[in-house]
């Protein structure tokens, strides 16, 4: 996802997600159904969208529209669109078909931060919006139009019996997970695919480890909801390892982590520094971080080593003093504690 409808993709100065879409991801599907792919895989994460799925859905030839006559749908920006939702018109994609037909003869995955909901408090505009550049009237305008969208997509994903909006998954990626739903898609705990498309859950099994360094672009209260930076810290910790962090930045809360397997972390960028003039040297902070932290353990073998109990020192036994009579007594001026014995001269 982040490929075609990532953050990173838009210079800051020019981020808007009432006018980013998720059309290019659309469009990455429908090139993958013209090769005739039978089953698409999404990552879903790092979006630059909160268009709830909409774009994505108009590349496919699906829309929200007005009311339920197709006739009257059109294209809108992003963050417009939605606030008129009435209905959802599926179209047609070839070779796919909605999720209420028993012949799929396409699956779809959307791998994903399955904690992400859609709507309330909580809901995806109002965490992420910000850091995508939305302003607060326009957080309050996205959030509006989430709650018409997931309204019109009620009776497809979910019926009378589910609050789509309210359900984990669906707000990822801006609410892609919602738009995906539509299609049928199932929607997966990044934890739970990587496990199984990358052998995680089994690769500390295969021998054992002591530290595991892994990474994250800013590491904030956020890192603890669904983050992979802490499914591996979880894993490792699970098998006895410590786990060191290296990230690009250090957030609000960032402490939490320490309660889920994080043993300690740190920021990569050695001095004050812009975004841009950081990304320019990643390698380097990168390098110059990883270089630290492992110097900072070998600091702390050191001093465990140091506290390892030593050997007793050697009791060496005082001279025994000879009596004028000819007996060895006992030395008064030494350790009262051992036991010495007199000796009676043989003369």
């Amino acid at each position: 996802m982040a490929s075609a409808a990532g953050l990173r993709l838009v210079p800051k100065d020019c981020r808007d997600p009432t006018a980013t879409t998720t059309y290019g991801v659309g469009q990455l599907m429908a090139a993958a159904l013209d090769q005739g792919c039978n089953k698409i895989i999404i990552g879903c994460g790092d979006s630059g969208t909160s268009d709830g799925g909409a774009g994505m859905l108009q590349a496919l030839e699906c829309s929200y529209v007005q009311r339920t006559d197709p006739s009257c749908r059109q294209r809108r920006e992003a963050g417009a669109y939605p606030t008129w939702t009435a209905s959802v018109w599926m179209g047609y994609i070839p070779g796919y078909e909605t999720k209420n037909s028993t012949d799929n003869k396409v699956q779809i995955e959307a791998v994903c931060n399955i904690k992400n909901v859609l709507c309330g408090p909580r809901g995806v505009a109002r965490v992420y919006g910000p850091q995508k550049g939305a302003t607060p009237e326009q957080v309050e305008r996205l959030s509006v139009a989430l709650e018409k969208l997931a309204a019109a997509a009620q009776p497809i994903c979910g019926g009378e019996e589910e609050e789509i909006g309210n359900l984990p998954g669906r707000g990822a990626s801006g609410g892609l997970g919602a738009g995906l739903l539509l299609l049928g898609a199932r929607l997966r705990a990044r934890q739970e695919a990587i496990d199984e498309y990358f052998g995680l859950a089994t690769l500390f099994d295969a021998e054992p480890w002591d530290i595991v360094i892994t990474g994250e672009g800013s590491l904030d209260s956020q890192s603890t909801h669904g983050k992979m930076t802490v499914e591996i810290a979880k894993r490792a910790q699970e098998h006895g390892a410590k786990v060191i962090a290296l990230a690009g930045s250090i957030g609000e809360d960032a402490s939490e982590v320490y309660q889920v397997g994080i043993s300690a972390f740190m920021s990569i960028v050695d001095g004050p520094s812009d975004l841009e003039e950081a990304k320019k040297h990643t390698d380097k902070l990168l390098r110059n971080a990883a270089e630290k932290a492992i110097r900072m353990v070998q600091a702390g073998i050191t001093l465990r080593q140091n506290e390892a109990p030593r050997p007793a020192p050697p009791v060496i036994m005082p001279p025994r003093k000879e009596s004028p009579r000819g007996k060895l007594l006992p030395d008064r001026e030494g350790d009262r504690s051992l036991l010495k014995f007199a000796r009676v001269a043989t003369s």
